[in-house]
């Protein structure tokens, strides 16, 4: 018996059919998916309604008072902040609701997970298309908002300019310099942030929610309530905590409730921009790495689910 025929005795044969591996973590998938979700997501009308509906609020808020330079800068700060911030919320549960349910309607899930790709990097995908379409609309938003803000100032420190035409060089550099200091502020771009990453969190937690969700409606519904719970969650809290401040049981549900339902009001730093607060770095550092652990946290639920998920 020669060598090799010795070997192929010793060698069992494999008649079974080879199972599909993984290549290991790969960010060319997660690319791939996260620019088809893109794709998706920009044709939707519901997109373009909320962004023109957004960039109006924002064009018309320096129509809505003709007060001192200080309230209007005000408002128009409050009401364009206010914009960007319901229209990122909004699109953040809208868009995202429909990925999952409209993927297994159209079957294209089963699709992509045929390639093979991994769910983890399916979901991840989904969520990150998501999240850099958040992005650029903040950015569109951000920049209307400042173009605008812009423009107020610089038609406010032409009048009065215009009023002031006989007065020393001190007096008119004084008042330029409180119309400069009333119309931007460093602190507007940190509350910027914290919005979007509001938006992210609402991203992830949505995705969570449509993992065992029947339909996109019923997902919509869902983070209605949530929405509404977050944003009303520390006033309960505090209240109850007046009424029960001895309460063991007490103090444990509100935990509770605090982990499953984020605390949405912690990132309205709104009212603190428009009353020319500063926000520190450590209030800043504090909430925006509340909205990536929370962001985090639900991206790897809705990934676990959607692991265990018969499709």
């Amino acid at each position: 018996m020669t060598n090799a025929e010795h070997a192929s005795t010793l060698q069992p044969v494999n008649t079974s059919t080879p199972a599909k591996k993984y290549r290991a973590f790969s960010f060319s998938r997660i690319y791939a998916i996260t620019i088809n979700t893109i794709t998706e997501l920009t044709r939707l009308k519901v997109f373009y309604v909320l962004l023109v509906f957004g960039l109006l609020l924002i064009g018309s808020s320096i129509f809505m008072a003709q007060f001192s330079f200080q309230q209007e800068f005000q408002i128009l700060k409050d009401v364009s902040l206010g914009a960007i911030s319901i229209f990122t919320s909004l699109l953040a549960i809208v868009a995202t609701a429909r990925l999952l349910p409209q993927d297994m309607e159209d079957r294209t899930v089963y699709t992509i997970l045929a390639k093979p790709v991994p769910r983890f990097e399916y979901v991840v995908g989904k969520i990150a298309g998501v999240l850099l379409l958040l992005g650029i609309s903040t950015l569109v938003m951000a920049a209307a908002f400042m173009l605008v803000l812009y423009m107020r100032e610089q038609a406010v420190l032409h009048a009065i300019l215009r009023q002031m035409p006989g007065a020393p060089p001190d007096q008119i550099a004084d008042a330029l310099r409180v119309v400069r200091s009333s119309a931007f502020k460093i602190d507007i771009v940190p509350g910027i942030v914290i919005i979007y990453l509001k938006a992210c969190l609402l991203a992830a937690l949505t995705l969570f929610v449509s993992t065992f969700a029947t339909s996109n409606i019923f997902t919509i519904v869902v983070m209605a309530f949530i929405y509404f719970i977050g944003h009303l969650e520390a006033t309960a809290r505090e209240y109850w905590l007046q009424e029960h401040s001895s309460g063991l049981i007490a103090r444990v549900f509100l935990a509770i409730v605090a982990l499953l339902f984020p605390d949405l009001q912690a990132f309205n730093l709104v009212d603190d921009i428009v009353a020319g607060t500063a926000i520190s770095l450590a209030l800043f550092a504090k909430t925006a790495l509340l909205g990536v652990f929370y962001t985090v946290i639900y991206t790897l639920l809705a990934a676990f689910v959607f692991y265990g998920k018969e499709l």
